[in-house]
C-alpha cells in the first residue's frame, strides 16, 4: 500500500529542487508514474483558449508534449473537467467521450483514470495515469492520486503551461511589482552563486580558517564601499543607508561570532557561513508582518554576497551595447552598480518582495522591477526582454505589435514621470480645495530620503522592530536613540509617528524564544510590551531622548484592545518623563495616539476618550482587514478572496471616522489600502485626510487625488457603502473612473 504522506513528501521536495517549470513538472508525473507503478502518468493544462494542452507526460510520446492539445470540452480530460470528478475507466476507447490524439501514441494503453486540479474553485489542470492493462485502479490508488493532485494543485498554479509555439511566440510571466514602470532591454544574467547550495565540509585548521573569516568581512566592507562610490553621489544620498545596513549586518556579532563558533564546531568556512545566514533568515522569514519578513533577502544577499567574495569573483563587466535588463534569482547591489545608470532598462528577480532592498533601490533609481517571478525558462544573455513594473508583468518574445504597443507605452511614462516629479512641492487637494495629508511608511534608514525626495509630508508609521532583530540582546537605550534621533531629524518640522516595539509571538527575537499555538492573536504588540516593562521604559525613554529639541515625535500604540493597556501605558509614560527630567533632558510629552486594527478598539474608541487620553487615532488597515475577514492575506490559498475594499471592512473603517469625528480626534490610515488608488477615492470621500504610505506610492497618489473633487469622491464613497461585495465595489469605481488619466495609468 501507498504511504502518501511519505510519497508525497519526496514528490514536493524533488520538484522544489527543479530550476525550471519544464523540469517541475516533467519530475512529477515521472515520480508519480514510478510511485504507482503505472505505465503513463500524465499533466494536462488549459491554455489561454480553454484547450487542454499535454503539459508533460512520462510514457506518452516525447514528441507530442507541448503539441497535443484537446478542444474545450473534449475527451476524457474534457469529462473530468467539466464533472470535476475523478473518473476512472478499465477500458477507457469504449466510453462514449473518448477522443483519440494519435501523435501521443496512447492506442497502446487501455485503463485511464483522470482527477481534476483544482485551485481558487478553477479547474487548473487534469492529472491522467493509464495502462496497458485492461484494469480498473484500486480504489487506495485512486484516493492516492486524488490526494496528491489537492496538493500539486498549489504548485501547478505557480507554473505556466508550456507549449510549443511559446518557444517563438510572445509569453507573458506574472510576479510581484517591484517598482513601477516600462522597461525594454537586452537580458544580461546574474551569476550569483546561492550560499544554499554549499555542502557541509571538515575543517582542517580552526584557527587559519578564522582569520579567513576576519579578512572576507573585511574584503567585503571595501567591496560595498566601493560598490556604493560607483553608484555616485546624486542615488547614495537616496539609498545609502541600504549599504550602511549591510556594512552593520557584517559587524553583527550574530554574524561574526556564529561563523566562528561552526568553525571552531568543525565545519569550513562557507559551510559555517551557510549555517549561521540559514538560521537568521529563516527567523526573520517566520514573521507575519511583510516589512519585517521581507529583511530575510537581505540576509541571504549579503551571504550570497560574501560567497562571491570569499570565490574571489568580482563584477560582471558587459558587452551587450544598449539597454540591459538584469535578470536572476537576485539580481545584487554590486550587479546593478556596474551599469551605467543611463544603461539600466529593468531589473528581474525570480525571487524577493516589493519590500526587498533591491526593489526599494530599483524605486531610488527610478528603474522598473518585478520580483517574485519565478524562474523564467531558456533566458539567454542578450534576448530582448519587457517588463512592466506597473502590472507587475514580464513579457518574452514580444511580437511586433506587442512591442510597438510597449513603445507607445514606455513614451507616455516618460511624460507621466516628468508630470509627476513636478508635484513633489504641491499640496495633495482635490479640485474642490479638500486638503488631504500624505505620509511615508518607513522602518529602514535607508526609506527616509526616498520619502523626502517624493513629497512625504512626515512620517506616518516608523516601524521600531528592526534594531530588535538585527541584534544578538535587546539593544541599548543609547543605541535606539542614534536610530530614532535620525528619523527625527530628517523630518525635522513634520510629524513622525513612531510605532512603539510591536514584537511577540509573530515576530520572534532569536534572543526570546517562545512558542504560541497562534500568534497572530498572541503575546504581541502592546501586550509583550506591557509584560515586558523594562523593555518598553528603554525604548520610551530613548524615543523621549531623540525627541529633545526636535518636538516632532507622535508615539503610536500597536494592537490596543483594553482600556488597562492604555492606562498602563500612561504610567509608564510619566515616569519616563520625570525620570528624564531629574537627569537633566529638555524633553516633552508626545502626543500618543491608538491604531485601530483589533476589531474590539472600534467598540471601545469613545470610552477611552472619556477614561484616558488619546491624542489621535491611526487605522492600520492590514490587520484591522485581516481581523475582520479572518484571512491571512499571505496565505497563498486564500489570497484570491482576501480583498480590503470587502463591505464590512469599509464599513468599519466608516465607523471609525464617524467615531473620530465625533469625539474631535486626528486620524490618519496606513497600509495597503493607502495606496491602492481604488480605496484611495472611497477613503478620501468618506472623509480621511492623512494617508500613510510607502514612499514609491506618493506621487501617484497625489496626483489622483489632485485630479478628483471631494464631492465626487463623497458620492462614490455613498454608492459604494450600498453594495455587498468586493468585485462589485471594484467594478462600479473602475467604470466610474475609467477616463480619468491617472487612475488608468496607475490603478
Amino acid at each position: 500500500m501507498i504511504n502518501v504522506v511519505q510519497e508525497l513528501t519526496r514528490i514536493l521536495q524533488a520538484v522544489s529542487h527543479a530550476d525550471t517549470a519544464e523540469r517541475q513538472v516533467q519530475l512529477i508525473v515521472s515520480s508519480i508514474a514510478q510511485v504507482m507503478g503505472v505505465d503513463v502518468c500524465s499533466l494536462f493544462r488549459p491554455n489561454d483558449h480553454g484547450e487542454m494542452v499535454l503539459t508533460a507526460s512520462h510514457g506518452l510520446a516525447r514528441a507530442a508534449v507541448g503539441r497535443a492539445k484537446l478542444p474545450r470540452g473534449a475527451g476524457l480530460v474534457g469529462l473530468v473537467v467539466q464533472s470535476k470528478h475523478p473518473l476512472n475507466l478499465p477500458q477507457a476507447d469504449k466510453h462514449p467521450s473518448f477522443h483519440y490524439m494519435p501523435e501521443t501514441g496512447e492506442e497502446s494503453f487501455r485503463s485511464f483514470c483522470g482527477v481534476p486540479l483544482i485551485s481558487g474553485g478553477r479547474n487548473i489542470g487534469v492529472l491522467v495515469v493509464q495502462n496497458r492493462k485492461q484494469r480498473r485502479i484500486l480504489e487506495s490508488e485512486e484516493a492516492f492520486l486524488v490526494t496528491l493532485a489537492a496538493q500539486l494543485a498549489l504548485l501547478a498554479v505557480q507554473i505556466p503551461v508550456l507549449e510549443q509555439s511559446d518557444l517563438t511566440a510572445s509569453r507573458r510571466c506574472t510576479g510581484i511589482k517591484g517598482a513601477p514602470g516600462i522597461g525594454i532591454g537586452k537580458v544580461r544574467l546574474s551569476a550569483i552563486e546561492q550560499l544554499s547550495a554549499i555542502p557541509d565540509a571538515p575543517c582542517e585548521d580552526s584557527t587559519s580558517a578564522t582569520q579567513e573569516w576576519h579578512r572576507l568581512l573585511q574584503t567585503a566592507k571595501r567591496d560595498l564601499a566601493a560598490e556604493k562610490e560607483l553608484l555616485g553621489p546624486t542615488v547614495v544620498e537616496g539609498v545609502g543607508a541600504i549599504f550602511d545596513a549591510h556594512q552593520t549586518l557584517l559587524e553583527d556579532p550574530t554574524l561574526v561570532q556564529g561563523v566562528e563558533n561552526r568553525i571552531k564546531a568543525g565545519n569550513w568556512l562557507p559551510g559555517a557561513l551557510r549555517e549561521v545566514i540559514e538560521k537568521t533568515s529563516e527567523m526573520f522569514l517566520g514573521l507575519d508582518d511583510p516589512y519585517l519578513r521581507a529583511r530575510h533577502e537581505d540576509i541571504v544577499y549579503l551571504g550570497n554576497k560574501l560567497l562571491a567574495v570569499w570565490r574571489g569573483k568580482s563584477r560582471k563587466d558587459t558587452t551587450l551595447k544598449g539597454p540591459l535588463i538584469l535578470v536572476g534569482a537576485q539580481v545584487s547591489v554590486s550587479e546593478i552598480a556596474s551599469v551605467p545608470r543611463k544603461q539600466l532598462a529593468g531589473i528581474v528577480c525570480f525571487e524577493g518582495s516589493a519590500l526587498s532592498h533591491t526593489a526599494i533601490l530599483a524605486n531610488a533609481l527610478g528603474v522598473p522591477a518585478v520580483m517574485g517571478t519565478g524562474a523564467i525558462r531558456a533566458l539567454r544573455d542578450g534576448e530582448e526582454l519587457i517588463i512592466d513594473g506597473t502590472q507587475g508583468s514580464v513579457i518574452l518574445h514580444a511580437s511586433d505589435s506587442v512591442r510597438a504597443e510597449f513603445v507607445n507605452l514606455l513614451r507616455g511614462q516618460r511624460v507621466i514621470d516628468a508630470k509627476l516629479h513636478m508635484l513633489k512641492d504641491e499640496p495633495a487637494v482635490t479640485l474642490d480645495k479638500v486638503l488631504v495629508r500624505l505620509l511615508a511608511n518607513t522602518g529602514l534608514l535607508a526609506d527616509i530620503e526616498p520619502g523626502l525626495k517624493n513629497g512625504a509630508e512626515g512620517v506616518g508609521l516608523y516601524r521600531t522592530e528592526i534594531p530588535f532583530m538585527i541584534h544578538d540582546t535587546f539593544p541599548t537605550e543609547d543605541e535606539q536613540v542614534l536610530v530614532y534621533r535620525q528619523v527625527l531629524s530628517a523630518y525635522a518640522g513634520k510629524p513622525v509617528y513612531m510605532r512603539t516595539l510591536d514584537i511577540g509571538g509573530d515576530k520572534p527575537l532569536p534572543y526570546l524564544v517562545f512558542e504560541e499555538e497562534n500568534p497572530a492573536l498572541g503575546w504581541r504588540g502592546i501586550r509583550f510590551c506591557l509584560d515586558n516593562t523594562s523593555v518598553l521604559m528603554t525604548q520610551v525613554r530613548a524615543m523621549l531622548r531623540a525627541d529633545e529639541n526636535l518636538g516632532n515625535l507622535h508615539i503610536l500604540l500597536p494592537m490596543v484592545s483594553c482600556t488597562e493597556e492604555l492606562v498602563a501605558f500612561w504610567e509608564l509614560l510619566d515616569n519616563a518623563f520625570q525620570q528624564l527630567i531629574e537627569e537633566g533632558v529638555a524633553v516633552r510629552v508626545p502626543p500618543v495616539g491608538v491604531m485601530v486594527e483589533v476589531p474590539a478598539a472600534i467598540s471601545m474608541l469613545s470610552s477611552w476618550v472619556r477614561s484616558t487620553r488619546i491624542d489621535f487615532l491611526s487605522i492600520g488597515s492590514n490587520d484591522l482587514s485581516q481581523y475582520l475577514l479572518a484571512m491571512d492575506r499571505n496565505n497563498a490559498r486564500i489570497a484570491a478572496r482576501y480583498d480590503h475594499l470587502h463591505p464590512a471592512v469599509l464599513r468599519e473603517i466608516r465607523r471609525v471616522i464617524d467615531l473620530a469625528r465625533k469625539e474631535n480626534l486626528p486620524l490618519s490610515l496606513c497600509g495597503e489600502m493607502a495606496s491602492d488608488l481604488a480605496a484611495v477615492v472611497l477613503l478620501v470621500g468618506m472623509g480621511i485626510k492623512t494617508l500613510s504610505m510607502s514612499a514609491a506610492k506618493l506621487p501617484r497618489v497625489k496626483s489622483l487625488i489632485r485630479s478628483l473633487t471631494f464631492e465626487e469622491a463623497s458620492q462614490l464613497a455613498t454608492e459604494v457603502l450600498q453594495l455587498d461585495s468586493a468585485s462589485a465595489i471594484r467594478q462600479l469605481i473602475k467604470t466610474r473612473l475609467a477616463t480619468r488619466t491617472e487612475f488608468t495609468q496607475f490603478g
